[in-house]
């Protein structure tokens, strides 16, 4: 029987499949620290206190990327390369989603505009980190070699949700509602094409390290195109609400350490 539970299991039990799920998601996750570390160096006068909450994301993605490096480590394995076809972060950013390396690498402050376009396409892509981390966590939470890790990320992942929600909410009530309305929508319609795309690659490389059968990759193959389909249909609107969140200036204060895995 095809179920997330299975699958992730059958992954987690492959050395080879294993290495290169822990791969995809710790350069992901560097990848998202690298930006959100710019982003705070490059913040506007007139939004410097967004600095050190935007730090923390940047500093908790970080240490996810350590944790899955630590995972690998801990099995005695190397990071694999990451397949271009299954990186996220890159893909995005290829179809104007987010703020564009080329525009962080430089020197030159940010505009208010930008850190709207920031916040939205977080809010976007947070929801996806929290949605995957929650079934994880249902599923995984006290399995021993992964369960302490996936625990953390996913409370990291609820925090950086939260935190994006009350963000925009008060720039709405400061006059950016319309951009980020315009915006939270583009990003959402992006985000499901890339994530199908992303899953189909992920998965034809999974079976092929796994040896999975043809009828089952096709099965999967499926489901993943039905899921889109659903997103596309009307189930990206989860992905553009705003409401206050229960965790309040969720990231204020330091970022938690991770501990030894």
């Amino acid at each position: 029987m095809l179920s997330a539970r299975s699958l992730f299991q059958e992954i987690l039990d492959n050395d080879d499949s294993y290495r290169l799920f822990c791969s995809i998601a710790a350069s992901g996750e560097a990848q998202g620290g690298w930006e959100n570390a710019r982003i705070a160096a490059l913040v506007p006068e007139s939004m410097r206190e967004l600095a050190p909450k935007i730090t923390r994301h940047g500093a908790d993605e970080d240490k996810h990327g350590r944790i899955f490096n630590a995972l690998l480590k801990k099995r005695g394995l190397d990071p694999a390369p990451v397949p271009p076809e299954t990186d996220y972060t890159m893909l995005l950013e290829r179809r104007g989603i987010g703020l564009a390396h080329d525009k962080l690498r430089r020197d030159e402050p940010l505009t208010e505009r930008d850190i709207v376009v920031y916040l939205s396409h977080s809010r976007v892509t947070e929801q996806r980190a929290a949605d995957q981390m929650d079934m994880l966590v249902k599923y995984f939470a006290d399995h021993p070699e992964v369960g302490k890790a996936i625990r953390m990320i996913c409370h990291d992942e609820d925090n950086h949700l939260a935190y994006c929600h009350e963000e925009l909410l008060r720039l709405a009530r400061e006059g950016h509602g319309r951009t980020i309305q315009r915006t939270l929508r583009e990003s959402a319609l992006a985000e499901i094409e890339v994530y199908r795309d992303v899953s189909l690659a992920v998965m034809d490389h999974m079976g092929r390290l796994l040896k999975w059968p043809r009828p089952k990759r096709t099965a999967l193959a499926l489901g993943i195109r039905a899921m889109y389909a659903y997103e596309r249909a009307g189930g990206w609107r989860r992905m553009v609400s705003l409401t206050m969140p229960q965790r309040r200036d969720a990231l204020g204060g330091p970022a938690e350490p991770a501990p030894a895995f």
